[in-house]
């Protein structure tokens, strides 16, 4: 077995599960993560609970960073950026650099990019729904927030709203900005949410515009028929084409696509479902190790359906949403196989 460890970068559900099971395994592992707190995204932008099952996101992530940092078989490095890499399989040697103890150059045998992805700005590119411009104009995100305080009312007055509305597919499928796919998530967490808000607000009118809804696997069961018919979210087949100011509420306009006319709604709190896009990092470390990125900047993985983290530099890998949108059962798996093809590979070089 190679004596040099296998390098993680991020602190998010894929890095952890990914770290896990290679101690879990017998080999080493270096886990490194910007920020001063493990768990990744569900725990920097404050989660509320994990779609589809609704658990506690921070209960969730703890029970996962506590796996990596009470595991002798862990190297955690927090405040930790990797700043250089030479080498290949089996012979990789990075340059950490760390808050409080400067640079340092350490050896590992592979690395794994678990350096996710970030959520879409959407004032951004285009200001027609007045994400800058309103206060009551948030996203999942903002809106995440609330639920995790327990407290959603309307930014501008701190009034709980009487009705609320989804914009779906906001920075995804969107030829003209360049995202032409489905960011996957945003419609589960949209269903989840308004189902949140409507046990917060009973009194709140809750409705999603969509394009279509997308659900896979057992989120339809879970999430999407529960919050019609048990909850009351309304679901509106339609675009939404800008949201403007009328008197102290917003105004929705756009088209009901299945009645075929025009339509204007007003809203208290309007939340726009903002899709993923890779984050700084990912594209970061795609380019210090050499690895391809695909057209829109996530890491390029080469092994199609039978391997979806391999990249194009033997030796490293990627997984969860460094490779492209992903929910966080995705996320685990994929830091799970990226752990087990990074042993693999590693052994079979020490054997070469």
């Amino acid at each position: 077995m190679s004596d040099r460890p296998i390098l993680i970068i991020g602190g998010g559900p894929a890095g952890l599960e990914a770290a896990r099971g290679i101690a879990d395994i017998g080999f080493k592992a270096v886990l490194v993560e910007k920020e001063g707190i493990l768990g990744g995204t569900p725990v920097h932008s404050s989660y509320a609970a994990l779609t589809p099952d609704f658990r506690p996101a921070k209960e969730a992530m703890a029970e996962m960073a506590a796996a990596v940092t009470n595991n002798p078989g862990v190297d955690v490095r927090l405040n930790s950026t990797v700043t250089a890499a030479t080498g290949s399989l089996g012979n990789f040697e990075v340059t950490l650099n760390t808050a409080d103890q400067g640079e340092e150059k350490i050896s590992v045998g592979a690395a794994i990019l678990a350096t996710g992805f970030q959520h879409f700005d959407p004032g951004r590119e285009t200001q027609q729904y007045g994400y800058y411009e309103f206060d009551d104009v948030i996203t999942l995100v903002d809106l995440e927030k609330m639920l995790s305080a327990g407290n959603v009312v309307r930014p501008s007055n701190g009034e709980p709203p009487k009705r609320l509305c989804f914009i779906q597919c906001v920075g995804s499928r969107d030829r003209q900005i360049g995202n032409e796919y489905c960011s996957k998530v945003c419609c589960g967490v949209a269903a989840k949410e308004s189902i949140e808000v409507r046990k917060l607000v009973p009194e709140c009118k809750v409705f999603i515009f969509y394009i279509d809804m997308r659900m896979y696997g057992y989120w339809e069961n879970e999430i999407y028929w529960p919050s019609q018919e048990k909850y009351n979210v309304n679901y509106v087949k339609g675009i939404a084409t800008e949201v403007i100011k009328k008197g102290d509420r917003l105004l929705v306009r756009g088209e009901d696509t299945t009645m075929g006319r025009p339509m204007e709604v007003p809203m208290d709190i309007v939340v726009l479902s903002v899709g993923m896009e890779p984050s700084k990092g990912t594209i970061e470390m795609g380019n210090l190790f050499g690895a391809d990125l695909n057209k829109y900047k996530f890491i390029e993985t080469v092994g199609g359906a039978i391997n979806t983290v391999a990249t194009t530099v033997e030796g490293v890998f990627a997984c969860g949403a460094a490779t492209g949108p992903a929910d966080i059962e995705d996320s685990i798996s994929s830091g799970s196989a990226a752990a087990m093809k990074a042993i693999g590979a590693l052994r079979r070089a020490v054997t070469t």
